[in-house]
């Protein structure tokens, strides 16, 4: 019997499309897997390109885990799977609105109870914060953590900045006035992502999952930066206080939380290009004193504990 291998993801751009495919097409070689792929579609749909407004109504659902609605999805109720894969990408340090809504569906939790689950994360350079999200929401589902996969921008930060905005806004990826690269996960990484796709199906097809994760990182699966996970754990939580701050205006989409949505708009605009660099440039001169622990947060967030 094929192992049977349920594939989960969300797309606007169609780039976690691309990463999702690039690993599938050497998980499934051989013809001994089955794979069930499945789109997460919001209704209604998010739209692409972003207006800079419907950009920043989705930050407070985002930060506080806020569902919106899904369309019903093409899963047989009474399919087993060996292997469930989770591709998500993260908005405002946190899963986006639509995987939050499909982790807090009744049906989403007994189909991951008991299961081996894998994520794998298209993102621009911060994921952190996102993935111990989606590892509580695993975990309540009592599900089986076994792997992570992380895909990233790798551009400088306050490059990628402008080409993600130019890319989310305009729909324009590519290389921009000389200076800035083609936005986004580059083509090269996701078709060497096939490598991912034949390591787990050896573990696939083995049946044991204890040394996944250490081979996967072993092959590169997972780039941990210090200096950003310091930016992203102060990031949520003052993003807690802000998205608060605006739901007491009201629900997605509503008029009256425009003007704090605006000033949550310049707030991130002045600390991703005025403070962050600071904050930069102070973990490089503490991180000779701080080696220890730093290695420590490296393994910690490679690894699924």
């Amino acid at each position: 019997m094929p192992k049977k291998v349920l594939v989960l993801y969300y797309t606007q751009t169609g780039q976690l499309y691309d990463i999702v495919s690039s690993v599938i097409t050497s998980l499934k070689a051989g013809g001994d897997v089955e794979i069930f792929l499945e789109e997460l579609k919001p209704d209604p749909p998010f739209p692409f390109p972003w207006s800079s407004s419907a950009f920043f109504q989705a930050f407070p659902e985002s930060v506080k885990g806020i569902p919106c609605l899904l369309k019903p999805t093409k899963i047989p109720p009474e399919k087993s799977f060996d292997l469930i894969i989770i591709a998500y990408q993260p908005w405002y340090l946190s899963p986006s609105v639509p995987f939050h809504a499909f982790f807090q569906q009744e049906s989403t939790r007994h189909m991951i109870s008991g299961k081996p689950v894998i994520t794998l994360i298209g993102c621009r350079n911060m994921w952190v914060m996102a993935q111990e999200t989606i590892k509580q929401y695993i975990k309540e589902a009592n599900g089986n953590l076994v792997g992570n996969i992380v895909l990233r921008d790798r551009a400088p930060n306050l490059l990628s900045v402008v080409t993600i905005i130019r890319w989310m806004m305009k729909n324009k990826k590519e290389r921009y006035l000389k200076i800035f690269p083609p936005a986004g996960v580059s083509k090269s990484d996701i078709l060497d992502a096939q490598r991912f796709g034949t390591i787990i199906r050896h573990f696939l097809l083995h049946g044991q999952f204890d040394q996944l994760q250490s081979e996967l990182v072993h092959a590169g699966a997972v780039e941990v930066q210090p200096e950003l996970v310091l930016l992203e754990k102060r990031g949520k939580m003052l993003f807690r206080l802000w998205a608060e701050f605006i739901l007491k205006k009201g629900s997605y989409g509503s008029p009256s939380r425009h003007f704090r949505l605006v000033l949550f708009k310049y707030y991130l605009l002045t600390v991703l290009y005025l403070v962050s660099p600071f904050a930069t440039l102070l973990f490089y001169l503490t991180k000779p004193f701080r080696k220890k622990s730093i290695q420590n947060q490296i393994l910690y967030y490679q690894e699924l504990n």
